[in-house]
């Protein structure tokens, strides 16, 4: 998967620079502020719903990558052991799991100095929450619908591969 797009970008507002890949690849976005931009993208396994938040005033952009499902109330337990064996091999985020709604979410923040990004660095932030994402999804199927408990879960869906066929 490649998101890459050719942009040219001289403002202090990082999410005009988020505006102009989303609108390059197409996808379905809405900016409610100057702050937010949310944007929905169809994946191999989900329609994910990524969310930029800027905070000028700290130089952060917030960016969280929902799943298309809720986690019942009763594999709420399990998929916090699960995202915790998941979140100790990742190098860059994390997954996180929202009490109030049941909402799964990849999530990072990025410290922007002055508000500058580089198209780069969107781009492998999208990129690198969307490969995760459709990595992991399987294993949160297994768990919250297969009924597996979340060492199977990780185990069925996580394997790394080796070699070559």
């Amino acid at each position: 998967m490649s998101y890459a797009v050719e942009i040219e970008y001289d403002a202090p507002n990082p999410l005009d620079l988020v505006e102009q890949l989303v609108s390059a690849n197409e996808w379905m976005f809405e900016r409610s502020s100057d702050e937010e931009l949310a944007v929905s993208v169809e994946g191999q396994w989900n329609r994910y719903q990524l969310w930029f938040a800027w905070r000028q005033d700290l130089s952060v952009m917030q960016f969280t990558c929902a799943f298309d499902m809720k986690v019942p109330d009763h594999r709420f337990t399990d998929v916090c052991v699960l995202l915790a064996h998941i979140n100790e091999r990742m190098w860059v985020g994390h997954f996180d799991l929202c009490a109030d709604d049941g909402m799964l979410m990849f999530r990072q923040a990025s410290m922007l100095a002055e508000g500058h990004a580089t198209s780069d660095q969107i781009e492998e932030l999208v990129e690198i929450a969307l490969l995760e994402c459709e990595r992991v999804f399987p294993a949160f199927m297994f768990l919250v619908w297969g009924g597996k408990t979340p060492a199977q879960a990780l185990e069925s869906a996580m394997l790394e591969t080796s070699g070559e066929a």
